[in-house]
C-alpha cells in the first residue's frame, strides 16, 4: 500500500506537506499541490479514511435518510430523486461521502448513525408516521436538515405549498370555475405538505368570494388511492368542474375514474396536480401542475447542514423555496357558467 512517506520520498516534499496536498489543507502554492497530487495518482495512492478519522475525528460522512412506503416510486420520485442527485453533488465538492441510513439493522436512524459516526444527517424522505426516531436528532449533537417533514428542532427546506395552493385557487377562478373541489394526499403534524396546499388554496377562493372546497383525503399518495378518494368525492358532490390535488400521481388517479366513467377532461372536469412528475406532459390532456425546485432546495440543505457541521448557527429553522406553475391542457375555461 502506498503512503505519504512513498510520495514524500518520490516528490521529495515532507510527508506533512504531501498530507496537506491530499488533504486540501494547509499553505501551500497550487503548483505544489498539482505535483504531489499527481504523484500520489500516479503511484495509486489511497487514503485510509479509518486512520484518518482517528487522527483527525472527522469522517466527512453524511447520512441520509431516504423512505418510501406510501408512493412506492424509491429514487424515481419527481422531488426527492432530484433533492437526493443534487445533494450529493454538492455535498461531495465539500468533500464529504453520503450514506444511507436504515433502521432494518434492529436499531434506530440515530444508533444507526452513531455507528457509522456520521458528522450530519439528511432527512430527505422520511417514512409518513414515524417520527419519534427523527425527533431524537433535534436532542442529540449530530447536526440535521430536513427537506420534507417539519420536525420541531430541526432545519427545514420545503417548497412554499401555501402559495401554490393560493396561485391555483386564483388560476380556477379566472377560468370561470365555481363548483371547486380538493384532493388531498394524506398528513399529520409534520408532513404538512398537503394540508398547507389546502390552506393556501382555500384562501385564495375566500378572497374571490367563493366557499371552501369540497374536500376529500386520500389513504396514500398513489395513483390508485387517488382514484378511490376521487371516486368518494365525485359521489358527493358530482356537479365539481375542477379539482386540485396535491399531487401528480394523485390526479392520474383522478385520470383514470374519469377514463372509467366517461368524465371528459377537460371538457366535464378540469384539474391542477403538484410535482411535475414526468409522465404529467405526456398524458392527455397534458397536466397543469407545479414544479418543485428540487436544485435550489438541495443546495440550500446541504449548504446549511455542512454549515452546522462547522459549527456555524443555523438562523432560520424553516426556509421555503418557490414552486413554479406550469400550464399545460387540463385546465378549460368556462363561459356563462350560472
Amino acid at each position: 500500500m502506498v503512503t505519504i512517506y512513498d510520495i514524500a520520498r518520490v516528490t521529495g516534499y515532507s510527508a506533512p506537506t504531501v498530507s496537506r496536498a491530499l488533504t486540501g489543507t494547509g499553505k501551500l502554492t497550487e503548483e505544489t499541490r498539482k505535483k504531489i497530487i499527481a504523484a500520489a495518482n500516479e503511484m495509486g495512492y489511497e487514503p485510509n479514511s479509518i486512520a484518518r478519522s482517528l487522527s483527525t475525528k472527522r469522517t466527512n460522512l453524511i447520512g441520509i435518510i431516504y423512505d418510501d412506503v406510501q408512493m412506492s416510486r424509491g429514487f424515481t420520485h419527481p422531488l426527492f430523486s432530484g433533492v437526493l442527485n443534487t445533494f450529493r453533488e454538492t455535498v461531495e465538492k465539500q468533500g464529504y461521502d453520503i450514506i444511507f441510513l436504515s433502521r432494518h439493522f434492529k436499531m434506530s436512524y440515530l444508533a444507526h448513525a452513531r455507528y457509522r459516526a456520521v458528522e450530519g444527517v439528511a432527512i430527505i424522505n422520511p417514512e409518513t408516521g414515524q417520527y419519534n426516531n427523527y425527533e431524537d436528532f433535534a436532542a442529540s449533537d449530530i447536526p440535521c436538515v430536513s427537506t420534507s417533514a417539519i420536525i420541531p428542532g430541526i432545519c427545514s427546506v420545503l417548497s412554499e405549498n401555501e402559495e401554490a395552493g393560493y396561485i391555483a385557487a386564483k388560476h380556477f377562478v379566472a377560468m370561470g370555475h365555481k363548483k371547486i373541489a380538493y384532493l388531498s394526499g394524506p398528513y399529520d403534524s409534520y408532513s404538512t405538505a398537503a394540508l398547507e396546499r389546502y390552506k393556501g388554496f382555500k384562501r385564495g377562493l375566500e378572497e374571490c368570494g367563493m366557499e371552501e372546497p369540497y374536500c376529500e383525503i386520500c389513504d396514500t399518495w398513489a395513483d390508485d388511492a387517488g382514484k378511490a378518494g376521487f371516486s368518494r368525492l365525485y359521489e358527493r358532490h358530482n356537479d365539481i368542474t375542477a379539482v386540485f390535488t396535491s399531487s401528480d400521481l394523485l390526479a392520474r388517479g383522478i385520470i383514470q375514474y374519469a377514463n372509467e366513467n366517461n368524465i371528459s377532461l377537460p371538457d366535464d372536469l378540469s384539474v391542477i396536480g403538484f410535482d411535475d412528475d414526468s409522465a404529467s406532459s405526456f398524458i392527455t390532456p397534458s397536466l397543469t401542475t407545479f414544479r418543485q425546485n428540487s436544485a435550489v432546495i438541495a443546495k440550500k440543505a446541504s449548504e446549511l447542514l455542512i454549515n452546522a457541521i462547522n459549527g456555524k448557527p443555523i438562523e432560520d429553522d424553516l426556509v421555503r423555496i418557490p414552486a413554479e406553475f406550469i400550464v399545460r391542457n387540463s385546465v378549460k375555461r368556462l363561459r356563462n357558467l350560472s
